[in-house]
């Protein structure tokens, strides 16, 4: 098993090894957002020099979304198994060579092979769910807020590159623009993984943080209570419980509003002749604001739990599409980025401490790889749905019409879910 190494490291550090694991995540996922959150700049000017509509460019997120979301749960086994170096290097191939292949496309089906299917299959190695899952092996104490600090990685990139890709589209245009980034993603991952990134402490011969045993902890229950002769579940096992399949609908539905803003969030406000480097710039402020609800629903679910903080990110996007569905200007825009925002990645830590108090840490990368696989194809389905309806109605008002009842019957799901073994 590759949990074990064969032999202790005969060097040790007098500062934990966790807290570079987490730099490394931090910035695993900073450059990955660059690559990610670039799309929605992209949009308009590929449209313009190359013919598209924009149901064609929304298929094209669609199919990197199928091709990521199946890339989680096949990456999830393999850091379960072999550990995530290896997994992070092949992946960040993957990353770069198809993000940085887009600059020579001419046709849809090139853009189709390398950001659908290279790009999304290089996405899934080093990505929100499975750095989480990499985190909650090295820390115990203070888990939630842990992975939060790390997936800030994912924010920060957005709130700094998104700008920066913004404007290398405008002085260099796009084509030179992914090089840039695809170049940045294969050094800066390479070195990483080779030279940081461990899969846990006992190749360094330390401990979980805050673990008072090497092994054999009890798994909690909701209020944090030992609960006596329980064993970590895999995910046949999840599947039979109804926590599981409350959660997959939820999932589905967060990912459908997700990506249906940030693909469609900068060719929407640029519609209502709003300049693009201000969409870029709501783009950004979306991203940042992220952090902040990752920030704040970590340490809240250490201490009352996961489905309360999830519920609240619902009920939020239901007043935030209302808003939207009945003004749109300036001022709505920003109110309705920076708000929704914040919800975007209240899941992304949330998912992995649920999962791990509801079944264990011993499958928490299938199981979440699972679950955010169901989370991106909802995505990348409801982002093409946006493209498509407005080819044909000329406008995205039916689409966040759907997305308003879908938020809705994802609260109500959320707070069926029974919060304990």
């Amino acid at each position: 098993m590759s949990g074990h190494p064969p032999h202790k490291t005969r060097f040790r550090f007098s500062i934990f090894y966790g807290w570079y694991i987490l730099a490394a995540c931090f910035f695993l996922l900073f450059f990955q957002a660059g690559a990610r959150f670039s799309f929605g700049i992209m949009f308009k000017p590929m449209m313009t020099q190359l013919g598209w509509d924009r149901a064609s460019i929304s298929l094209v997120f669609f199919l990197n979304m199928v091709f990521f979301a199946l890339t989680l749960g096949i990456a999830g086994k393999l850091y379960d198994r072999w550990g995530p170096k290896w997994v992070i290097l092949v992946s960040t191939l993957f990353l770069s060579v198809g993000y940085g292949s887009i600059s020579f496309i001419s046709t849809l089906w090139e853009f189709h092979l390398y950001y659908g299917i290279l790009a999304a299959i290089g996405m899934g190695g080093a990505s929100v769910p499975l750095i989480a899952a990499l985190m909650s092996k090295w820390f115990e104490h203070n888990r939630g807020l842990v992975i939060s600090l790390a997936l800030s990685g994912n924010c920060i990139g957005q709130f700094v590159l998104v700008p920066v890709f913004s404007d290398l589209v405008l002085a260099f245009g796009w084509r030179t623009s992914c090089i840039i980034i695809a170049l940045c993603i294969f050094v800066v991952n390479t070195i990483l993984a080779l030279f940081v990134i461990k899969s846990e402490p006992g190749y360094l011969d330390q401990k979980n943080y805050g673990r008072q045993k090497a092994a054999g902890n009890p798994r909690l229950d909701s209020s944090g209570i030992p609960i006596p002769g329980t064993r970590d579940l895999n995910l046949k096992e999840a599947m039979k419980t109804a926590s599981f399949w409350l959660y997959l609908m939820v999932m589905f539905v967060c990912g459908s509003g997700d990506f249906l803003v940030t693909a469609h969030l900068v060719p929407m406000v640029t519609d209502f002749n709003i300049p693009p480097s201000i969409a870029a710039q709501m783009l950004a402020w979306f991203g940042l604001l992220s952090m902040g609800g990752i920030l704040v629903a970590g340490p809240v679910s250490d201490r009352i739990g996961n489905k309360i903080p999830i519920a609240l990110s619902f009920a939020l996007r239901l007043v935030l599409f209302v808003l939207i569905l009945s003004r749109q200007n300036l001022y709505t825009f920003y109110i309705f980025a920076v708000m929704f925002g914040f919800t975007f990645l209240i899941t992304a830590p949330l998912t992995t401490t649920l999962v791990g108090r509801l079944y264990g840490f011993s499958h928490i990368g299938l199981i979440s790889g699972f679950i955010t696989m169901i989370h991106h194809m909802g995505g990348g389905l409801w982002a093409y749905i946006g493209g498509w309806s407005f080819d044909i109605t000329g406008s995205y008002q039916w689409c966040f019409i759907a997305s308003t009842v879908m938020a809705g019957i994802a609260l109500i799901c959320t707070l069926m879910i029974k919060e304990k073994r």
